[in-house]
């Protein structure tokens, strides 16, 4: 790829986002009902091809039943207030009312309490019986601790994430998560990130992870990039990690890792587009705290609020649309693309003649910034 000089001793690749491109339609059209959106992650199946982000104001239990019957997965956050407090809707209530210039403080000494492990199994266990497919996450530096607890909860499927996530973590102060060795102990499929490079990406993939979170600090509640100065943009980073899939698959032998877009995706027109760029699913924050029955009720934070150290995210006021049926399949009433998601994704792939999404990673982009 071309490099741009930033000065003398300084070059550069060009990146772009999900902003900067636009899908291109084909000579084909098809009917929207004729079109399959599901997606297949090892055993299991999914007729909306998206994670919603282990946030605690997006995905409680409730909320992951309710999405978990709608088509998606929900991701329960286990180092979230669920598994902190016993009754946390009285500090849910309490978040939505903080003041959003000195949220952080307050956040910070809510998420001080220490995770029970107990509480882990409960919240999973209500998810699993209600009927729904199961998945949890941990931070790479919790996952050794609670591990166990997840897996004897009955847990579908395992999600370590981290605003990055390498299998080279160095560190003198403790034992690295031996990443390989753990997910070839566990007897459930593991999703694992944030990454954003095909180098990155490929040393996950070899690991064993069924799936691969590509993302680092894009996110809406997320000041990464102000506060650390890192960020990568989405669109570059799914077309790279895309194609670290397709090499491993010719290294492996033929093993098949699944590409999740984790931010930059907020609006129902983003869907299309990572798809279009090499992922098979995306991981959704924003759009899941519009709806009216989220845990945030329209506001949105992450764990990177909490950071005891180096705040790098935010409490941000987003307001609400519609219920979370409404924001995932409609019917829509706004014209911004928050309502309907994946109505969206379907007449896109039908508007430029694909009928499944692993067609639709085919499709033609051109660089169009929109908006």
């Amino acid at each position: 790829m071309t490099e741009i000089e930033i000065g003398r001793g300084k070059r550069g690749r060009r990146a772009y986002a999900f902003d900067d491109i636009a899908v291109v339609p084909s000579r084909r059209t098809r009917d929207p009902e004729e079109v399959s959106i599901a997606w297949q992650i090892d055993a299991y199946r999914f007729e909306l091809p998206f994670l919603a982000a282990p946030m605690d104001s997006v995905v409680s239990p409730a909320t992951a039943i309710r999405i978990g019957r709608l088509g998606g997965l929900g991701v329960l956050n286990l180092e979230g207030l669920w598994t902190r407090y016993e009754d946390p809707e009285p500090l849910l209530a309490e978040i939505r009312g903080l003041d959003e210039a000195t949220a952080n403080r307050r956040l910070q000494e809510l998420y001080a309490e220490p995770v029970r492990e107990e509480l882990i199994g409960r919240r999973i266990r209500e998810v699993r019986e209600a009927g729904v497919i199961t998945a949890a996450a941990l931070s790479p530096q919790r996952t050794a601790q609670f591990s166990k607890a997840v897996v004897d909860a009955g847990v579908d499927i395992f999600v370590i994430r981290g605003t990055t996530v390498s299998a080279e973590h160095v560190s003198g102060r403790a034992e690295p998560l031996n990443l390989k060795q753990f997910i070839y102990e566990l007897d459930v499929p593991v999703i694992v990130g944030g990454c954003a490079t095909y180098t990155a990406a490929l040393h996950l993939m070899r690991t064993g992870a069924a799936g691969v979170l590509v993302g680092f600090g894009g996110g809406a509640a997320h000041t990464t990039r102000n506060v650390l100065g890192i960020q990568v943009p989405m669109a570059t980073a799914v077309a790279d990690v895309a194609a670290a899939r397709r090499d491993y698959m010719d290294e492996s032998g033929g093993r098949y890792v699944h590409v999740i877009a984790d931010g930059g995706v907020g609006w129902s027109g983003d869907l299309p587009k990572a798809i279009a760029c090499g992922a098979d699913a995306v991981m959704m924050g924003s759009p899941l705290a519009r709806a009216t029955d989220s845990p945030g009720e329209g506001h949105h934070w992450g764990m990177e609020a909490v950071h005891a150290d180096v705040v790098r995210g935010k409490k941000v006021h987003l307001g609400t649309v519609g219920t979370t049926e409404q924001v995932l399949t409609g019917p829509s009433y706004t014209p911004d693309g928050s309502m309907n998601l994946f109505g969206a994704l379907r007449r896109a792939m039908a508007t430029t003649g694909y009928t499944d999404l692993k067609e639709f990673q085919r499709v033609e982009v051109t660089v169009a910034r929109s908006r």
